[in-house]
């Protein structure tokens, strides 16, 4: 009894054409290194290249942020007859808007401030008294230079918190802990001051005031309770929407009769700023990811050129085209992929110490990252298509016929 002999040539697994792609980068260590060097380096390039202008950007952003690019500022028009006067309300009302974020208000208090009861009671330095609510600060990116700032602990007491140029004209430059605290009298009423603002370049008439909370000056300023100025913080996004609907929330009979400033001219820098950076991250990765893909491809034809033998013997032992494919295929990608791995450990790196050094704060893209290693496995399976069908397409006699 005889039985037919099965010629279907062997299908190889997954592990096995694994296997076989990486053999090619284990005998050849050199030219491995030197090939996955090449995209390493262009994978590291397009991170650098991505992260640093990031950086960079991100350093640049939070400069025209700190000049008051999400801010507002809404007062009644001035020399009206009647004065517009604003609802005792209207901090609640702004805030209640969807992308406001803060809102804050400021009262004059029509007082006048000395620094002893035996000055000209008329002499008030040029400075004003000013009611404020407890999220002033925060509205104004404002920081305190020493001490602290009224809170619902100060706010109805005789407390007192000096603008930077208020501090100086007083001469109050700083309060000290453990030292008793410095006090000025404020209408008939001395009050202690708790705290000294640092310079506010978005808010010059905050500088030359000096704050009292609001239930403080209701209590003992005869402060009314109506609101002289709303400073509002918003989303960028929607800060000409929040400017539009801000005149009829806050006075709603007659919203004309509102001034609301205009987003400041650093908002569309920044927004400039951010199409341009994105322009400049697309092609810088695009030309970085084409460097190294073909560092790849002139490896794998080299290769192919190299291996000509070695593919004609695996041919002659019954290898099929397929085979041949799926090996040189498998290397390449496994080439690109080690090489981006290791180009993206280098350009994080290199990206982490320029900015540490310029004092910027890190950004690296996660879409780089990610694409890095996409990017690199993407490349060098292009990059290996041609090589690998040009080996499969080689009969054994001419690969062995190859001095």
């Amino acid at each position: 009894m005889s039985t037919a002999l099965d010629t279907r040539p062997v299908r190889l697994g997954l592990r096995d054409v694994l296997r076989l792609g990486l053999l090619g980068i284990s005998t050849r260590r050199l030219r491995a290194a030197l090939s996955a060097l090449g995209i390493s380096l262009g994978i590291a390039t397009m991170i650098v290249v991505t992260g640093i202008p990031a950086s960079s950007q991100a350093a640049l952003l939070d400069k025209l942020t700190a000049l008051g690019t999400n801010m507002l500022r809404a007062e009644p028009q001035p020399n009206q007859t009647p004065p517009v006067l604003l609802p005792e309300s209207s901090v609640g009302s702004v805030a209640r808007i969807g992308p406001v974020t803060t809102a804050a208000a400021v009262a004059n208090t029509h007082q006048t401030v000395r620094r002893s009861d035996l000055t000209d009671p008329l002499d008030g330095s040029g400075l004003a008294v000013l009611a404020s609510s407890p999220d002033l600060l925060s509205a104004l990116n404002g920081t305190v230079q020493s001490g602290k700032f009224l809170d619902a602990a100060t706010q109805n007491l005789p407390a007192v918190v000096l603008g930077y140029v208020a501090a100086s004209r007083l001469g109050i430059p700083a309060v000290t802990p453990g030292r008793p605290a410095p006090i000025v009298m404020i209408g008939k009423q001395w009050y202690t001051v708790t705290g000294v603002l640092a310079p506010m370049p978005l808010a010059p008439d905050i500088e030359r005031a000096v704050l009292v909370g609001w239930g403080s000056a209701k209590q003992f300023l005869g402060f009314d309770g109506h609101p002289t100025v709303i400073y509002v913080k918003a989303r960028e996004d929607a800060i000409a929407d929040v400017r539009a609907v801000l005149p009829a929330t806050l006075y709603p009979q007659l919203p004309g009769l509102v001034s609301v400033s205009r987003p400041s001219d650093a908002l569309a820098a920044k927004q400039a700023s951010q199409t341009t950076f994105s322009a400049l991250f697309l092609g810088l990765a695009g030309v970085a990811l084409l460097v190294g893909g073909v560092g790849v491809a002139n490896t794998m034809f080299i290769s192919v050129l190299e291996r000509r033998r070695e593919i004609g013997l695996r041919r002659a032992l019954g290898a099929t085209r397929g085979q041949i494919r799926g090996q040189f295929l498998t290397e390449a990608v496994a080439l690109s992929g080690l090489g981006g791995l290791a180009g993206t450990v280098l350009g994080i790196v290199v990206t982490l110490l320029y900015t540490t050094y310029q004092g910027w704060p890190p950004v690296i893209p996660p879409l780089s990252v990610a694409g890095g290693v996409a990017g690199a496995l993407v490349v060098g399976a292009l990059a290996g298509i041609h090589p690998s069908i040009r080996a499969s397409r080689l009969t054994p006699t001419q690969a062995l016929a190859t001095t």
